[in-house]
């Protein structure tokens, strides 16, 4: 039976107090349901809220909700501090595949608000630029609401859900989440001129979002064959499909687009591209079968001993590990597959270097066993069958020159204690 059409309001008077409800982000981000929430938190006092809201495309947060609710995510932000301390965000330090295996055991959602495409003609809702953990929450939740929303793209290779599958359907033309790199820059693209010659004809390739994938994708509109398997995807992939770079047998996949409204307008109706859960584009036995891969990852900071942290910042946690973790893994099992963790050498006004002694807080997202390559502005250091000296050496090479010096005192007080 086709559920009934009610209001953003009526879809909150639908939830009782101390709700569970899972919330997707990225591009499935319902923003009409939760704007609505947030104009009155107070409506729903306890909630528990399970969400993969992503710093800088996503707005939602703690604050959105009552100060009773919870909010649990796999990203922390610098604002969301005062609230973790209060206990109103639980932040999980879980991988991609990590969560998917925290979804199947935990407990099911009271309700699961998920944005979709209009029905087309046999009824079916796309996904589109987002499906990510969805599939899992629906199957876990006992009540189901869509939001339809006619600037979500129908990817006709994107997961689908029937409208009849919905419990409430509300209606919102919002404008989706988009993401902009910003200007490009030289050290990115440097960075990017040396990742480039990782990537061969034919070799699968897996890149983030931001400034370095979006030059790297930019460099290789000349290779051809290439296979796409990544966890976000923007406009650089888009780019790549007009250029003639990709496999036109291979099945490009991603959990989430997300980029401009032109990349949304160019998806909806497209061929070729996949869009599929997280148990499949993060699962590392899929993953580790795919020949060639490699994975491009970036990092707050690298140690001497390769190990890489994408999480904390001066001492603080600023962000997640995300699906790096995931597919560094896979690409380090993978067949002739490469991990690549691409950063800047120093950052700062007063430049402090990326490249460190040891990770400070000991929070390793990725640990020297998954990581084969590092690249900087200043070169690439191939720690593939190198020792632990000769990885530090390589890595101190393509350190920002001013701190090179100190990075070589520091290894040979460390070296010492070995």
């Amino acid at each position: 039976m086709t559920p009934r059409a009610v209001s953003n309001d009526a879809v909150l008077a639908s939830l009782a107090p101390g709700s569970r409800i899972y919330v997707p982000g990225s591009t499935g981000e319902p923003r009409a349901v939760l704007d609505a929430l947030a104009r009155d938190p107070e409506r729903l006092p306890g909630l528990d809220v399970v969400t993969t809201a992503v710093p800088g495309i996503n707005r939602f947060g703690p604050d959105d909700v009552a100060p009773s609710a919870t909010v649990t995510g796999l990203f922390m932000q610098p604002g969301f501090r005062a609230a973790q301390a209060e206990g109103r965000f639980r932040h999980l330090p879980l991988p991609f595949s990590g969560f998917v295996d925290h979804l199947a055991a935990t407990a099911p959602f009271d309700a699961c608000l998920v944005q979709v495409a209009p029905p087309d003609a046999a009824g079916r809702c796309s996904l589109g630029a987002a499906v990510e953990f969805t599939p899992l929450a629906l199957a876990r939740s006992r009540r189901r609401v869509a939001v339809l929303n006619p600037a979500m793209p129908a990817i006709p290779g994107a997961a689908s859900v029937t409208l009849d599958d919905f419990d409430l359907v509300t209606e919102a033309d919002t404008p989706l989440p988009t993401y902009e790199p910003g200007p490009g820059s030289r050290e990115a693209a440097t960075i990017a001129a040396f990742v480039a010659t990782l990537v061969e004809d034919g070799a699968a390739l897996q890149a983030g979002l931001g400034k370095v994938p979006e030059a790297l994708f930019g460099l290789l509109h000349d290779r051809r064959a290439l296979r796409l398997h990544s966890g976000m995807l923007s406009d650089g992939a888009l780019a790549l499909a007009e250029a003639g770079a990709l496999d036109p047998d291979f099945d490009h996949a991603s959990c989430v687009w997300v980029g401009s409204a032109a990349l949304y307008r160019a998806l909806h109706g497209r061929t070729g591209f996949t869009v599929a859960g997280c148990e499949v584009t993060h699962d590392l036995r899929h993953l580790a079968g795919i020949d060639g891969f490699v994975a491009v990852n970036s990092a707050l900071a690298v140690d001497l001993f390769g190990q890489a942290n994408l999480e904390h910042a001066q001492g603080r946690a600023v962000s997640g590990v995300g699906g790096a973790a995931d597919f560094a893994l896979g690409a380090r099992l993978s067949r002739g597959g490469i991990s690549v963790v691409a950063l800047p050498a120093a950052f700062g006004r007063e430049p402090r270097s990326r490249i460190v002694p040891r990770l400070e807080d000991g929070i390793a997202s990725l640990p020297r066993h998954a990581v084969d390559v590092v690249v900087t502005e200043h070169g690439l250091a191939d720690l593939r069958g190198r020792s632990v000296h000769e990885r530090a050496e390589a890595l101190i090479s393509i350190a920002a020159p001013a701190f090179r010096a100190d990075l070589l005192t520091a290894w040979h007080a460390i070296r010492d204690r070995l």
